[in-house]
């Protein structure tokens, strides 16, 4: 150690030196003002194959053990020059000991009460389910217990899942001498998701394109996990077009990019877009459907005024009841069409920036004698804003209407 401590001061030392004195009292006002299970933020100076050490701001250094370090296949997670959190122990000898988490066959059983004491995380090796929880091994040696309710942030979806697993966990009872030590997994987790929401907050904004992944479909939509957050896919914001069942668009699992519709922190509610992420197939409207060009739809609802035919998913047009009876006077569109029919029909107008198309069956007859005279329901769609299906009115409209189709009645008789 000393001689690494060398070393590092050797490669470190700039043109002015300072004096021993200078050093050593700066080395001593900093561990006064650190407290056991103190946490800080360090930069990492030099890695050895035992010890990192530790750039604390000042003029001294601490160290933790290499091995905290490093993945499961033994390469280091942070290099030279990066910035971690630690957890400051107990001064040895004079040396500044911090750790990321206490644990691992090297631990002292005795900083498990410092650990419990400070909040310091542990590592702990999952060994088996038992009665009301795990029993988790901490410091290669001592048996600890975890509750279901504090292991994972969800309910185990499946037993023995956590088996042989190394979590991370803080002591919420230690008594007996370490004989009786209660652990909590989930604490642990919801600490982290805490700091990944405040990252998010800083960095999220409506419009914005994320990815993430489905982990539920219900009717209404879906349920998307972008990281720290969760939010729902409306059903209306998954595709341009109609879409009647979820599942053939989407499934649970999958990885998709979405919009960022909604943010409410206070809430926790958030909402997504999928047809944002989409071209709009009525950018080029005017070009694939020219006033005059005959193409094939599909019937997907009537109102009183007319039935709405779908070109493409997100592109429906209009045929007027009065362009539907062939000639003859109809009081429906279901007296001439049924859902879900191929209809093939003819362009009269393109009002792409409202999103609306007029049509008109591609072989008609002469037209009835109602046509021109536009209902209060049609002329309410054509008014409406872009992509309005049309709405039948109030209820007093409707009964307004009924009394002025009465009148008509008896004073053309």
């Amino acid at each position: 150690m000393e001689e690494e401590r060398r070393d590092l001061s050797e490669a470190t030392e700039g043109e002015e030196e300072e004096s021993f004195e200078e050093l050593l009292k700066a080395s001593l006002v900093d561990s006064s003002e650190l407290e056991p299970g103190s946490k800080i933020e360090a930069k990492v100076l030099k890695i050895t194959p035992e010890w990192v050490f530790l750039d604390l701001g000042r003029k001294s250094e601490g160290y933790l053990a290499t091995h905290e370090i490093l993945d499961d296949e033994g390469e280091p997670t942070v290099g030279e020059g990066d910035t971690l959190e630690a957890y400051f122990l107990p001064t040895r000898e004079n040396e500044q000991l911090f750790t990321l988490r206490i644990g691992g066959a090297g631990t002292a059983p005795a900083y498990l009460e410092q650990a419990w004491q400070s909040g310091i995380p542990v590592e702990g090796l999952v060994e088996k389910e038992i009665k009301g929880g795990f029993e988790v091994r901490l410091a290669g040696q001592v048996r600890a217990f975890c509750p279901y309710s504090q292991m994972g942030l969800q309910r185990a979806a499946q037993p023995g899942m956590y088996d042989g697993q190394r979590l991370s966990f803080r002591i919420t009872e230690f008594s007996e001498k370490g004989r009786n030590i209660v652990l909590s997994n989930r604490a642990v987790l919801e600490e982290e998701l805490r700091k990944q929401k405040e990252s998010l907050k800083a960095s999220l904004h409506e419009g914005m394109l994320v990815k993430g992944r489905v982990t539920s479909i219900r009717n209404f939509g879906a349920f998307v996990n972008i990281g720290a957050i969760e939010g729902l896919l409306p059903v209306s914001e998954i595709g341009w077009g109609r879409v009647e069942d979820i599942r053939e668009h989407l499934s649970e699992g999958q990885e998709v990019e979405v919009a960022v519709l909604k943010l409410d922190w206070e809430q926790e509610r958030f909402s997504f877009s999928l047809r944002q992420t989409l071209p709009d197939p009525w950018d080029d409207v005017e070009l694939k459907y020219p006033q005059g060009s005959v193409h094939t739809g599909k019937a997907v609802r009537f109102k009183n005024f007319g039935a709405f035919i779908t070109l493409e998913p997100g592109v429906d047009g209009l045929v007027h009841i009065s362009k539907l009876g062939k000639g003859k006077r109809i009081n429906h569109p279901r007296e001439v069409l049924v859902e879900g029919q191929d209809v093939e029909v003819k362009v009269e107008s393109v009002d792409a920036q409202n999103r609306k198309l007029s049509l008109s069956l591609a072989v008609t007859g002469e037209a009835s004698p109602e046509e021109g005279k536009e209902s209060g329901d049609y002329r309410r769609y054509l008014s409406e804003g872009p992509g309005s299906s049309g709405s039948m009115g109030t209820l007093g409209e409707l009964l307004q209407a009924k009394k002025d189709k009465k009148g008509g009645g008896k004073k053309r008789k």
